[in-house]
């Protein structure tokens, strides 16, 4: 059993009538967990395992032992669902309308560009079907089972495919054995266990068979649903799990769950449940609405108007849907996709970042919350010693020494693969010359239920006298020491002290024996003297409290969602320079006893929320999101996929298990915050670049919009032919893939990026009317100044006059709110080539098709004028927004709703 199974097994669909039970089902009247006994009797099983009749029987009930299939939706399902999407469905229809009407050019571009955004839409998606892969990887295919021929036969190890266990089995398990199913200890011994899989924690979990008591108020036990803070239920020290790996020792058990009810194909079962719409999502859908009421009113407002005040027909259709495209930004999906496309490629190239989900960028851009685990992230996944103490409380580097003298012992004689995490540590901080001269004898290695380890060592110059070191929980070393009840009982205070402030601590005891060839055993552990306690600390990461800082001052709250001790984390915490008071600490407790709208009002003041559950961690991120805040969770495991799913955005690092990578959107080269920051940064520079190309379109386009209107009612004539009108949108709509490639202004990268559709909708009201003011202007420069008062019955000379300054106008539009000050790049390029394109398409053979003309010199000269006034105008409102928009500027109030800028 040292395999990986093939990704082309099918999956069961669960028990079906009269199958084992399922480890939910598996439970116990009373306050306990199920005892062996009970368990064994409930699979109708036995230590000794099932026989070949009643396996066979059983896996044709339960089926065969493989994880489910899931099947996604094909790739055409996927594109005809990126139609749902309003603005999508309304250029849609904009193309069909335009078709109608003979309007081909209109007509293909847009259902071009609507082709183009269901694809984009579409194909990422793909990539969320195909975890199972991944997963099926990581099972074993075979196991070693206990089967007999008949009952009354002995029974025989043999390897068995895994797909064939099934519930009631009797498996071993020895060193680096994946674990085959969810199963119960029966006998083990040494035993530990891998679980990062499961839970994202690198460091092995000791399993034992011994009959647990459920914890206080637990009701019924149950053999694998106990779900213990931070662990959702995977540290049951009686349960190993799917997806598992033996570190350490040897057991045997009972399969309790095979196939699709596993902890692990349950898990994986969250992906198929639908995530709710992101940050950037719910933005464009906001916008998408607005603009839709303005298509929606504005064709038969021009319909309606043309006909009262100048009697036309359904000639003017065509123009009516002209006007009701040049409002919308058709180029909106490639624009969007470039801008995150270059982003995502950059953050891979230079910092091994890789976006899976393109939106997903500008949700990053947008992160004004951060929810992470201490261990790996804020800590190196390592302790590290804090203190060594003699019984009265000073330090004393003796302690320390006596403790390696254990740790080195252990991993000497007892054959571990690797030293304990806290052994490891406290042989970095001893020089090994001082361990040499003590000769190990004999070791009693830790287990769960004694809760302590024991070296026997030659004493040094001390001829026939064994010394036996112990170290380990403080109480069961207390418990062995020669002491007084009230020295006992202020020992041990000290100790809980100190776990409360969030350090883990080991006693170290020793006790003197004459030299001896039997075997030493537990019973020799009494009658010890106390040397002290050793203290640990989780050790930060190098870069933790730089980046901590970075995000504090681009406007990122970070908080913490740990299964660990409150203490702990606030050491933490304080150790990296976050500030936690007494308020700022949340249990799991706290947070079952409140509501949704509380959770979300003490979620947005809460820093650090302690021994959480999975559950916890996913509630806890969507009250985070329900308050206004856009979240982002970085996690590893199993355990944190509902939280992965409740986020705005799902991050993880590439060595976290391979189902959370699938279900992640952001997948990081380590599990450091500086690659977070890089991220974030590389959001907010996409987002930047979308919202002033928003900005600048939308408004751009409402402002020539309302001329339109204006002066088709005041001309004998449409004011722009229809193919002007798409020119000048396709002129426009290249010139602003420039954004793609802008560098935004330095101050955006300083707070979250967030589309807000009604801040979005003050803007582009405000700047388009003034954009309409300029192209009035432009009507009576024309009307009056060229050709007197019957200037306007030429139609060549008007169109051939507005389409210069729409283009010029819109170049200006281009510079100016852009931001000032800024190095010239992308952006200043394509809006020359706008002016220039403007100013030469009259004049040139393309022009003449378009049913444009050239124009006198005056023209320009005064056209200059216009451009000048407009041009200061703009500047002054891009200065007084900028204003208002400084932080501290204005009157402030209780944020409602989304409060990013």
């Amino acid at each position: 059993m040292r395999e990986t199974a093939p990704a082309s097994q099918p999956g069961g669909e669960g028990p079906a009538h009269g199958a084992a039970p399922a480890p939910e089902e598996l439970s116990a009247a009373g306050a306990h967990v199920p005892t062996v006994l009970q368990v064994l009797r409930q699979l109708d099983s036995t230590p000794r395992g099932l026989t070949e009749a009643q396996a066979q029987e059983r896996l044709a009930r339960s089926g065969p032992n493989t994880l489910p299939v899931h099947r996604g939706a094909s790739w055409p399902r996927l594109f005809v669902r990126s139609l749902r999407d309003p603005f999508t469905a309304v250029l849609g229809c904009l193309g069909l309308v335009s078709a109608a009407v003979a309007s081909w050019g209109t007509a293909c571009v847009i259902l071009l560009l609507v082709g183009v955004s269901c694809v984009l839409r579409a194909t990422p998606e793909l990539r969320a079907d195909r975890s199972m892969a991944t997963l099926r990887r990581m099972v074993a295919t075979t196991a070693a089972t206990q089967r007999r021929t008949e009952d009354g036969a002995a029974p025989e190890l043999r390897e068995i495919p895994v797909d064939e266990l099934v519930p009631g089995d009797v498996v071993r398990l020895g060193p680096g054995d994946p674990v085959p199913a969810d199963v119960r200890l029966l006998r083990a011994r040494g035993l530990t266990v891998y679980q990062a899989a499961l839970t994202g924690e690198s460091a092995p979990v000791a399993k034992d068979a011994r009959d647990m008591p459920a914890a206080a108020g637990s009701g019924t036990g149950s053999l694998a649903r106990r779900a213990k803070p931070g662990a959702g239920g995977f540290d049951e020290p009686h349960l190993c799990f799917q997806g598992s790996s033996v570190a350490s020792g040897s057991g045997t058990a009972v399969v309790v769950a095979t196939g699709a009810r596993t902890r692990f194909a349950e898990a994986h079962g969250r992906l198929a449940v639908p995530r709710e719409a992101g940050a950037f999502d719910r933005s464009v859908r906001g916008i998408s609405w607005i603009l839709i009421r303005f298509m929606l009113v504005t064709p038969p407002l021009v319909l309606m108007a043309n006909a009262a005040l100048r009697g036309r027909g359904l000639e003017t259709v065509p123009f009516a849907v002209a006007v009701a495209v040049g409002l919308t930004p058709e180029m909106l999906p490639v624009v969007v996709t470039t801008c995150l496309a270059r982003g995502a490629a950059l953050l891979a190239r230079t910092h091994g970042v890789i976006v899976k989900r393109l939106t997903a960028l500008h949700d990053l851009g947008a992160v004004d919350v951060l929810c992470l685990d201490k261990t790996g992230t804020l800590t190196q996944d390592r302790p590290v010693v804090h203190r060594a103490v003699e019984p009265a409380g000073t330090e004393d580097s003796e302690v320390l020494r006596w403790a390696a003298v254990n740790a080195w012992s252990t991993l000497h004689l007892a054959d571990l693969p690797a030293p304990d995490a806290l052994d490891e540590a406290v042989l970095d901080a001893v020089d090994e010359d001082e361990l040499m001269p003590y000769d190990a004898v004999a070791v009693l290695p830790f287990d769960p239920v004694r809760r302590l380890a024991t070296a026997v060592v030659r004493t040094p110059g001390r001829l026939g006298t064994h010394t036996l070191v112990v170290k380990g929980a403080a109480e069961a070393v207390l418990q062995r020491c020669a002491l007084a009840d009230d020295e006992r009982d202020g020992l041990l205070a000290r100790a809980t002290a100190q776990a409360e402030d969030g350090l883990r601590v080991l006693a170290v005891a020793t006790a003197e024996r004459p030299a001896r060839t039997r075997d030493y055993t537990p019973a020799d552990e009494r009658g010890l003297l106390f040397r002290g306690f050793v203290t640990f600390q989780d050790a930060p990461a190098p870069t933790a409290a730089e980046a901590l800082a970075v995000l504090a001052k681009r406007g990122v709250t970070v908080k913490l969602l740990t299964g660990d001790h409150p203490g702990t984390a606030v050491r933490t915490c304080r150790d990296l320079g976050i500030q936690v008071g007494p308020e700022s600490v949340l249990t799991a407790e706290g947070v079952d006893g409140l509501r949704d709208d509380e959770l979300a009002a003490a979620a947005r003041r809460a820093t650090v929320f302690a021994r959480c559950t999975p559950e916890h961690k996913a509630r806890i991120a969507a009250a985070l999101r329900a308050g206004g805040h856009t979240v982002g969770f970085l996690g590893d495991g199993v355990n944190d996929l509902p939280a992965l799913h409740a986020a705005d955005v799902g991050i993880v690092h590439r060595d976290a298990v391979g189902v959370a990578r699938e279900s992640a959107d952001v997948v990081l080269a380590d599990k450091d915050l500086t690659a977070i920051d890089h991220a974030i940064t590389a959001g907010r520079h996409s987002g930047a670049n979308i919202a002033t190309y928003l900005r600048i379109i939308l408004s751009s386009n409402l402002g020539n919009v309302i001329a339109m209107l204006g002066a088709g009612l005041l001309l004998p004539f449409l004011p722009m032919l229809p193919a002007q009108v798409l020119a000048q949108n396709l002129c426009f709509d290249a010139a602003q893939l420039a954004f793609a490639h802008d560098r935004p202004d330095p101050r955006a990268l300083h707070r979250p990026t967030l589309l807000r559709p009604r801040g979005l909708l003050r803007f582009i009201t405000g700047f388009g009317l003034l954009n309409a003011v300029a192209d009035l202007a432009t009507f009576g420069v024309l009307a009056l100044t060229l050709y007197g008062p019957d200037g306007l019955d030429d139609e060549a000379v008007f169109h051939s006059g507005w389409f210069t300054e729409n283009l010029v106008t819109q170049a200006l539009v281009m510079l100016i709110l852009r931001g000032a000050g800024r190095v010239p790049g992308p952006v200043a390029w394509a809006a020359a080539a706008l002016a220039a394109a403007g100013l030469l398409l009259p004049v040139s053979p393309l022009g003449s098709v378009l049913g444009l003309t050239a124009l006198p010199a005056l023209y320009y000269v005064l056209l200059a004028v216009v451009l000048v006034f407009y041009a200061a105008g703009l500047a002054a409102a891009r200065t007084r927004y900028d204003d208002r928009r400084r932080p501290g500027a204005g009157r402030t109030r209780p944020a409602r709703g989304r409060r990013h800028p």
